[in-house]
């Protein structure tokens, strides 16, 4: 069977501290801008800081050759808008405390796009910024908000048709379950993100509306503060002032239409094998046509009296130069030697044994619901409650329990999984992962509300509750169990139900060769001498079936060794294995205690099976078969109810007949011959079948 495994990534202490205070530090050092008073230095390089990280989203954006690839954009975008943001109320605090100071009161880098960048004109500046504004708000901001919208409606309105198309190439074999799980999961990310990118173009828009309300209230503030609380002249407070907010502004604002250009880039692209650069390229120069026929028009123009002739033939004929280039690429020197003839397609590969699939021994099929419950990375913990339950399960039966293979089932509903065996259903259930089953053991006190089902386990009636209802459920009385452990104790019911299937000769060969080890003449003298190992696998798998373990393989086989000449009588050969492992079955039923509690047959009845199953072969009349099946069915809930496990005990001459009868029609329920009861050990008859109780 295939197993799989879960293997961690674990970097080093470097990266994790890198990756586990990065964010909370820049979100305090964003605190600190907007309360703590910061020096011009400081200033400055967060200033930097920030067009740097501006000019990094932008590149990263132009290179990633998917919107995928850059999923983590819609974080970004905010928090270097609120950096951004942050840096503009810490430089408005410094521009108006010491703008009347002069013009490097806030820091170097304002003061040079204050004085270098618009030639030192605030009039020149507010034009300037003005028209950034314009271009960023009304152009790229605007155009990418739309483009987020109907690219987020439209993912969202296309995600069915990519589900039912991934459904058909699994089913159709084109892909393997491994390959559909990465294509759903892709298209579930795709979503997500054109969804985040929708609500994250928001904020670009609001950073440009905000810049504008910034400079307008920094200059009318400023200009009040210099001439009316410094005593500076009308024109030295606007020197001053409004040099320093439009340098402020301008410093703001080119990262943020660098950081809105890099959000139209995003939502605009189309997902390929290469990057925007390399993409834009190839499409728009691989036809020739393009290059010759803007070669000719730039020429045309370029003849044209008045126009700059020398810049417009230069651009035209390297336009031309480069057309013909790429036209040449497409030809194909003439060779002296004929070509080859192709060779033909080789046929299709014939059917071999690796194209047959083996079933899986246990297999669990989930809805796709139910996946958080499997995957470990979001805090499923389901994995974790299988391995458990094989482990208490090999220990319980005494054979190794195999390896369960999950895989998701999209012909299951979203909240369903299926329980198989050899490739064939066992039990289905149906679980909501974020509430919590509440189940009524049998009496409970008071009502809790919830979604009414039944237990698919034992079939007792439940609800799904609300996590936050768990205490008031225990408290009426109720086992309050969440949807893994659901599963699980599914699960386990059924392995254990039919541990007989999980076990073959393979397995009985590994038990027999790890009793080798402490008695290797008696497993010499068994197999092969005695018997066959089928024959010891049939008797393996009668005690399974009726719920004997077997953990004392070493017993088992010291009986099988001492009863040889019973091969062919394997219900005979299994009543003395069981016989010697009475006291572990006794054990198994009752635990500790001295005393067992039983059910009996009439002795008239007991009589009558005995002489049905000696003289005519085990053929009953029907109505006293159906008659002391009820009787029996009726004793064993009474016992239930007394909190008694129910065990019938009969002579052994019925016990393996009446065992085939009733495996199928009662769970938890035991039938013991008088032989198998050690002797240092009481019965108590509790009720009569057939009889007066």
């Amino acid at each position: 069977m295939a197993t799989s495994s879960l293997v961690l990534d674990q970097p080093g202490n470097g990266r994790n501290l890198l990756t586990g205070f990065g964010t909370p530090a820049i979100m305090l050092m964003m605190l600190g801008m907007i309360v703590l008073p910061l020096p011009a230095m400081a200033l400055d390089v967060l200033f930097t800081v920030s067009i740097a990280l501006s000019i990094m989203v932008l590149m990263a954006s132009v290179y990633a050759t998917r919107p995928l690839d850059f999923g983590v954009f819609p974080t970004v975008l905010l928090l270097a808008t609120l950096m951004r943001l942050a840096l503009n109320v810490a430089s408005t605090r410094v521009v108006l405390l010491n703008g009347h100071t002069g013009t490097d009161s806030a820091g170097r880098v304002i003061e040079a796009f204050g004085e270098f960048v618009v030639g030192g004109s605030y009039a020149v500046g507010l034009v300037l910024f003005t028209i950034l504004v314009v271009i960023n708000f009304v152009v790229v901001t605007k155009g990418a908000t739309r483009v987020s919208e109907v690219t987020a409606r439209f993912t969202l309105d296309a995600m069915p048709g990519k589900q039912m198309a991934i459904d058909a190439d699994l089913n159709a074999g084109l892909i393997s379950q491994e390959a559909a799980l990465e294509r759903r999961e892709r298209v579930t990310r795709e979503s997500d993100f054109y969804g985040a990118m929708d609500g994250a173009s928001k904020f670009v828009r609001g950073d440009a509306v905000a810049g504008i309300l910034i400079l307008f209230i920094n200059i009318l503030g400023g200009f009040a503060i210099g001439t009316l609380q410094h005593g500076l002249d009308a024109s030295q407070a606007a020197q001053n002032y409004v040099l320093l907010t439009i340098g402020d502004g301008l410093v703001a604002q080119i990262p943020a239409m660098l950081l809105s250009t890099a959000t139209a880039i995003i939502v605009t692209r189309v997902s390929g094998e290469q990057d925007m650069s390399a993409e834009v390229s190839k499409q728009l120069t691989s036809n020739p046509k393009v290059l010759f026929i803007a070669s000719g028009i730039i020429g045309a123009m370029g003849i044209v009296p008045g126009m700059p002739n020398l810049v417009f033939i230069s651009i035209a004929t390297l336009l031309g130069v480069a057309g013909y280039l790429r036209s040449q690429e497409g030809i194909t020197p003439e060779v002296l030697e004929a070509a080859p003839e192709p060779q033909a397609q080789p046929k299709s590969n014939e059917l071999s044994w690796d194209d047959v699939s083996n079933l899986d021994q246990i297999g669990l099929e989930v809805g796709y619901r139910l996946i958080p419950l499997v995957d470990a990375a979001q805090g499923g913990d389901l994995l974790s409650r299988i391995k458990g339950v094989r482990k208490k399960l090999s220990q319980e039966l005494g054979f190794l329990v195999d390896s369960v293979h999950i895989r998701d089932n999209l012909d299951l509903g979203p909240n369903k999984y299926r329980i198989s065996i050899h490739g064939v259903s066992m039990g289905e259930g149906e679980v909501i992962p974020d509430r919590e089953l509440a189940i009524n053991p049998g009496q409970v006190f008071g009502q809790v509300d919830g979604i009414a089902t039944k237990d698919p386990t034992f079939g007792l009636d439940a609800l799904w509750i609300d996590p936050s209802q768990r205490d008031a459920a225990q408290t009426a009385g109720y086992t309050v169990v969440d949807s893994s452990t659901v599963i699980a104790t599914h699960l386990s019911q059924l392995l254990k139900n039919n541990a007989a299937k999980l076990i073959g000769q393979d397995d009985v060969q590994q038990l027999l060769e790890r009793l080798k080890q402490t008695a290797p003449k008696l497993v010499e003298n068994l197999v092969p001498n005695t018997m066959s190992l089928a024959d010891v696998t049939r008797v393996v798998h009668s005690l399974l079936d009726e719920g004997v373990p077997i953990r004392d393989m070493r017993t088992i086989a010291e009986t099988l060794s001492i009863h040889r000449g019973l091969e062919n009588n394997p219900e005979e050969l299994v009543a003395q294995v069981r016989v010697a492992l009475g006291p572990s079955i006794f054990q198994s039923v009752i635990g500790g205690a001295q005393e067992l509690p039983v059910m009996v047959l009439d002795p008239q009845l007991e009589q009558m099976m005995s002489s049905a199953v000696q003289n005519n072969h085990g053929v009953i009349e029907p109505n006293l078969l159906d008659t002391m099946v009820k009787g029996i069915g009726d004793a064993a809930g009474k016992m239930e109810t007394e909190g008694a496990s129910p065990v019938l005990l009969v002579s052994g001459i019925i016990r393996g007949f009446l065992s085939k009868l009733l495996r199928g029609r009662m769970s938890n329920f035991y039938i013991l011959a008088y032989e198998e009861i050690p002797g240092d050990k009481n019965i108590r008859v509790v009720t009569t079948v057939g009889g007066q109780n």
